[in-house]
């Protein structure tokens, strides 16, 4: 039942890092004294490495699950789902391939991207489908005796759910960074162009205007990479050492030292705490919508205050 204690007991704290390779936590964040299951939200933007940071914490040994709101999105279309059956009510039957009966995803972007309202009809479904896969899911993880759960969107802050986190995490880089890595990696590939990736760029809400909202940053911009990479002295945590992912050293860092202060938070009277509201789950519910309204007032005092954070690339 419990995933974090014996972890806790007897991790590497890394104190030789510099302060700079900390996450940062934005003055006025929510407590982050973890009672309940702590649901964290993980966003980032196109190429910003948010999918690099979910492959390190998936790979971390203190076992914490990920729920990838973008893998629920494909399994609630499948054949047989009533999602599907909702949209070829709403679409019409063209919208199903009739050889296999799986999801025609090119026809049903013709129609619901049509016209505004065809896109509401649209995202009324698949999001409302979402939704009640993921929370069968946190429940799920908070029976089993989860102490952390992460939820995997690029579209956390857009779809709101941001205000169910109890924690929000951003894998922040600079806009140029996407630019240079989306043409990197999808350039000669797939014939992206200079043009093509702005465009997307554009389309998605940019990294600066989620700092706001975010609880816990972790930087990937390409100038922290490049210069952590030049101390020689600084050592990739243990349990990474393994991955066969290539993955940035300075996020590496950030990731662990982000993951080792979840598992403080459950040591000593945190894990009474907890396991009080696993034992009597009206208290844990009282802990959750506790912590929902405290997040959504300590984002109202930022956007208030117009406060950005100061970086880690600007301080090393």
């Amino acid at each position: 039942m419990d995933h974090l204690r014996s972890l806790g007991a007897n991790r590497n704290t890394r104190s030789g890092y510099p302060s700079s390779l900390h996450p940062t936590i934005p003055p006025s964040s929510a407590p982050l004294i973890h009672t309940a299951m702590l649901v964290v939200g993980l966003t980032g933007g196109i190429a910003s490495g948010k999918s690099t940071a979910s492959y390190l914490i998936s790979n971390h040994p203190a076992g914490i699950p990920i729920i990838d709101l973008d893998l629920l999105a494909r399994e609630v279309v499948e054949p047989g789902q009533p999602a599907l059956a909702a949209l070829r009510s709403a679409f019409g039957p063209t919208v199903i391939n009739e050889s296999d009966g799986t999801l025609n995803r090119a026809e049903l972007g013709r129609l619901a991207f049509a016209t505004p309202e065809k896109t509401k009809v649209l995202n009324k479904i698949t999001h409302g489908a979402i939704r009640r896969r993921m929370v069968w899911k946190l429940i799920g993880y908070w029976v089993r005796g989860y102490k952390v759960v992460v939820v995997d969107t690029p579209l956390l802050v857009e779809a709101g759910l941001w205000k169910f986190c109890g924690e929000l995490v951003l894998v922040y880089c600079r806009r140029q960074d996407q630019l240079t890595r989306m043409l990197a990696r999808d350039g000669q590939s797939k014939g992206l162009t200079e043009a093509d990736a702005k465009q997307r760029l554009e389309a998605q809400l940019p990294l600066d205007d989620k700092l706001v909202y975010a609880d816990t940053i972790l930087d990937n911009s390409a100038d922290l990479g490049d210069r952590v990479d030049d101390h020689n002295e600084l050592q990739a945590p243990e349990w990474t050492k393994g991955l066969q992912k290539q993955t940035p050293l300075a996020l590496r860092i950030q990731v662990d030292r982000m993951v080792a202060r979840w598992i403080d938070s459950y040591s000593g009277l945190g894990s009474l705490r907890w396991l009080l509201q696993w034992l009597v789950p009206p208290c844990g519910l009282l802990a959750g919508a506790w912590r929902a309204w405290r997040r959504t007032t300590t984002v109202n005092a930022r956007l208030a205050s117009g406060h950005k954070p100061t970086l880690p690339s600007s301080k090393l």
